[in-house]
């Protein structure tokens, strides 16, 4: 970069932030350090304070504003303080902030109407929870009770969550403590195109690595499993999206063996994708069981797990109740979120904005070394970087730096991959092609950059 080339400009947009009158950087930095647990990470050398949001952006403590690319890590959905969520949240906070579901309560019982309408087949039954997390331990729950087995299948380089069950599902060592988890989980070789062993140049990339799941399950388990969880794409990992035919094949091998397929819908769903309104319908499956998180509240704590009558009716066994799933607000939010999507055609811009998206990276990809894969659907984006394209060793310290100045010119990325070398690009699914040519010529200047 020189003095004479021009710093990118964020397109108009017409928000007028608020007067920030709150503690200070520094008190806030203090009072983190002093009263917040040392586990919480942030991102970027100096970290930012946001203090406001509007649709696709975000504002800090002196009123300067971002684009938030990574999207709140993949949770809001259709934008920061959507008007029109916002004022629904506000009615049904004005009339019944908490109950239970031991009563009746209208928002519930017409949001999982709506939910499941949203869905293929036979998944028609809801029960709603306050996280991701939460939902796919129920999931493991349900599969296990309802196929009378215990043995589950999941993806390595996928992430479910951080609880000690989820803990076991997720199969990278960064996020795994030193701690009893994973009994009775396996971890199947992932279906990685650009670091494993098939490519997207094998016509037959899928069968081949969903091979992998039969050979698991006559090797490492009684040959009878409970099922089988992933990503419909893989989020934390870096956003690897698997060869045509993976899910169909792999589904196959767990069913034969008496499994449930379970499809972690927490970054994928809504109509992210573009694609489809849900990420394993881009695999042309349909799962037993569908988790769901994230974007599903735009930024509510909200999630659910959605299935069928029959592997339903295993938890009206035993007593089982979460004392704040289906809360009437986040019931609101989520309901509210539905009506956007459709109501604003958000599909479709995920559908085309992202593939604008992917030709600007192309674009870059032909410019910078450093950039090893381009990959997504929609706007579920990520860019992996490396040393060298050949030996594709990973570059996560160009990540940072990328990730650094990118900030510093006004946009909020995200990062990933088990390496930490991938640029997770994962907007509202509002964004612009306006806001598209900001983020290209943002990254082109960073990359230029040393």
């Amino acid at each position: 970069m020189t003095d004479r080339d021009p710093v990118p400009e964020l397109p108009h947009f017409d928000h007028q932030p608020s007067q920030y009158t709150g503690p200070s950087y520094r008190d806030v930095e203090q009072l983190r350090q002093s009263n917040l647990s040392p586990a919480l990470v942030t991102y970027y050398d100096k970290p930012i304070m946001i203090v406001e949001g509007a649709m696709q952006y975000l504002y800090d403590e002196t009123g300067r504003r971002y684009l938030d690319a990574i999207g709140g890590i993949v949770t809001i959905s259709v934008g920061h303080c959507h008007p029109y969520v916002t004022r629904k949240i506000a009615e049904q906070l004005g009339r019944l902030q908490h109950t239970t579901t031991i009563y009746y309560h209208p928002t519930i019982a017409e949001y999982a109407k709506a939910l499941s309408d949203k869905l293929p087949g036979h998944l028609s039954v809801v029960y709603f929870v306050n996280s991701g997390s939460e939902a796919n331990d129920l999931a493991l729950l349900m599969a296990r009770l309802y196929t009378g087995n215990y043995d589950i299948i999941a993806l390595r380089n996928g992430y479910h969550g951080g609880i000690a069950s989820t803990m076991g599902l997720t199969a990278h060592s960064t996020w795994k403590f030193n701690y009893p988890h994973s009994f009775g989980i396996h971890h199947a070789v992932n279906a990685d195109p650009y670091r494993g062993p098939w490519g997207h140049d094998d016509p037959n990339a899928g069968t081949k690595y969903a091979a992998d799941v039969a050979d698991l399950i006559d090797m490492a388990t009684p040959g009878r499993i409970a099922g089988f969880f992933a990503e419909s794409i893989q989020g934390v990992g870096g956003s690897i999206v698997y060869p045509d035919g993976y899910l169909k094949a792999v589904y196959g091998h767990v069913r034969r063996a008496g499994g449930v397929c379970i499809a972690d819908e927490v970054q994928t769903g809504f109509g992210r994708t573009g694609e489809a309104y849900w990420g394993f319908e881009t695999q042309q499956v349909t799962p037993d069981i569908v988790t769901l998180a994230k974007g599903i509240g735009n930024g509510a704590p909200l999630a659910a797990v959605v299935t069928t009558p029959e592997i339903a009716g295993v938890l009206a066994e035993r007593t089982h109740f979460n004392t704040f799933g289906g809360n009437p607000v986040s019931c609101a939010a989520g309901k509210a979120v539905l009506d956007v999507i459709d109501e604003e055609n958000l599909q479709e811009n995920c559908r085309e904005t992202g593939t604008y998206l992917m030709n600007g990276y192309r674009r870059l990809i032909a410019s910078h070394e450093a950039i090893g894969d381009i990959r997504g659907m929609g706007l579920m984006t990520g860019i992996e970087l490396v040393k060298d394209r050949h030996t594709r060793e990973p570059a996560p310290e160009v990540c940072a730096r990328v990730l650094n100045r990118t900030k510093e010119l006004g946009l909020l990325v995200g990062k990933g991959g088990f390496y930490s070398n991938v640029l997770r690009i994962k907007p509202p699914m509002c964004i612009t092609k306006a806001d598209v040519d900001f983020l290209i010529e943002v990254l082109d200047m960073a990359f230029n950059e040393r």
